[in-house]
């Protein structure tokens, strides 16, 4: 049967990817991507957009009037924000909640309106800053891990599961976004909306703008290939900070699966990530961006660590394993996905070297 899905950020990095690819996989299914084209290089995707058969429709989901025109949906997948970790920090707060708050909230009103189910693209950033901080790690010669043994739940050297202490600051962003995953709960529970909250750690890839405060896998190869400075922020100066990273292209697969198997993940919050098989510190990514695009360069040490970080961050998706029994696992490695988006620079390096340059 034919699907009506409306990805909001569909022009973006991964609105794009989860566009382009589940039309490609159901040719037949109506794919609706919804953008204010906001975001810098946002614009090189629409010409992707429509050779795939994808529908492009200029919008913006602060707007309730933008969304009266769609009233046949079965999916929304909101992967719509301002994904920077800084943002409210040292700007005005309420561009922040009215887009990542007040967008999802008119999202949720047309899922409601059309009895469409919704799929939220949330983040790792609604854990607690001081508490990430506060967890037993080791210092190892390339990177931080965390141990095994931890005072609080939720924490182990396999990462972050869902059941870690949410109380305290997390910036607000990562509040945004956690105040958007407690009313999508109640308009689960009390209004009959199928939903999914997926909690995002970091996510990569070609076509993805890597900036300063976000992005930092592509900034960080795209300052290698553009023969850029970078610095290592905090931590020592010494880049031995961690995260883990999933290939854009893994999360379309898991997309995919979450739509057509929509009982199975029904009203469930999940951590999606790489996990450990798939992380990095700075340095280690460093010596993986040499090797591959062959330039070495000057990477300042900064001792003074930036707002709003964290020293490790790697998701536990044993939850979600159990959930789907193993039918979703991430098939791309770090090598695979630097690769990827250094071949995606090369073909594209006439339009990317202002943007990401």
């Amino acid at each position: 049967m034919s699907k009506n899905i409306l990805i909001t950020g569909g022009a973006g990095f991964v609105g794009s990817t989860l566009s382009i690819g589940l039309k490609l996989r159901y040719p037949n299914y109506r794919i609706i991507a919804l953008d204010n084209l906001r975001r810098r290089g946002s614009e090189l995707n629409l010409s992707r957009l429509r050779e795939a058969g994808v529908e492009f429709v200029h919008g913006d989901i602060r707007n309730p009037e933008d969304l009266t025109e769609f009233t046949q949906l079965d999916f929304i997948l909101d992967a719509s924000a301002d994904p920077s970790v800084l943002s409210g920090i040292n700007s005005p707060v309420m561009p922040l909640i009215n887009a990542n708050l007040g967008g999802t909230v008119n999202c949720l009103e047309l899922a409601q309106k059309t009895g469409a189910a919704f799929i939220f693209l949330s983040t790792s950033r609604i854990y607690p800053i001081r508490n990430l901080e506060a967890a037993a790690f080791e210092e190892l010669d390339t990177r931080f891990i965390w141990k095994d043994e931890q005072s609080m739940r939720g924490i182990s050297s396999k990462g972050v599961t869902e059941d870690f202490p949410l109380e305290g600051s997390r910036s607000f962003y990562g509040t945004t976004k956690l105040a958007s995953e407690l009313l999508i709960t109640e308009y689960n529970e009390l209004k009959g909306l199928k939903s999914i909250i997926n909690r995002c750690g970091v996510i990569s890839g070609p076509w993805q703008m890597g900036k300063v405060d976000q992005g930092v896998l592509v900034l960080w190869l795209a300052r290698h290939y553009f023969k850029g400075e970078l610095g290592y922020i905090g931590y020592g100066g010494t880049g031995k900070q961690m995260r883990d990273v999933l290939h854009a292209d893994d999360l379309l697969h898991l997309i995919d699966h979450q739509i057509h198997h929509l009982d199975v993940y029904n009203n469930q919050t999940i951590n999606v990530g790489g996990g450990l098989e798939t992380s990095f510190s700075l340095q280690e990514l460093t010596m993986l961006c040499e090797e591959i695009t062959g330039n070495k360069i000057r990477i300042k040490p900064v001792m003074e660590n930036r707002t709003a970080d964290v020293r490790i961050y790697v998701s536990d998706c044993s939850k979600l394993n159990q959930i789907n029994g193993g039918a979703w696992k991430p098939k791309k490695n770090m090598r695979d996905l630097v690769a990827d988006t250094f071949a995606w620079m090369q073909a594209n390096e006439n339009n990317l070297k202002n943007i990401l340059n």
